[in-house]
């Protein structure tokens, strides 16, 4: 959750794994972030906070020369943000998913083992009670 200075909130997501969004700030102040872990397992939070403003110096110059150039600098500069975090919320992404992967072929194997283990018992035990029975015919019969 998010909420402006005045504590009025400006953002609210709930039960999601990762997310990203953008809001635009309308009162200058501390804005606050709370983020809640509803699971009893320790989570590690990531974020990042990027503030843009436009900001413009007394300048000799028209502004009619400068402000579509500083306008350009401003977007291209937002785009190059949004690019590196897209790219370090990608690699956090694939980390996550690898340790996932990890997770479960480790306990697929744990159960392929466990399987075979169980299969091999089920043999034997099926070789021994079909000994034991053709013991017994065999032994009834000759008497």
């Amino acid at each position: 959750m998010v909420k402006d200075p005045s504590g009025n909130q400006i953002y609210d997501f709930r039960d999601k794994i990762s997310d990203k969004f953008e809001f635009i700030v309308r009162k200058k102040g501390l804005h606050r972030f709370c983020f809640t872990n509803k699971s009893p397992y320790h989570e590690t939070i990531d974020f990042d906070v990027h503030v843009g403003h436009f900001t413009y110096m007394e300048q000799h110059a028209k502004d009619e020369h400068f402000s579509p150039l500083l306008e350009q600098i401003n977007k291209l500069e937002e785009s190059l943000y949004n690019i590196q975090f897209e790219q370090h919320w990608l690699e956090a992404q694939t980390e996550r998913q690898a340790l996932v992967n990890e997770g479960m072929s480790r306990r697929a194997i744990h159960k392929a083992l466990f399987e075979s283990a169980a299969l091999i018992g089920a043999s034997v035990l099926q070789v021994y009670l079909l000994r034991r029975l053709f013991e017994r015919k065999l032994g009834t019969s000759r008497v």
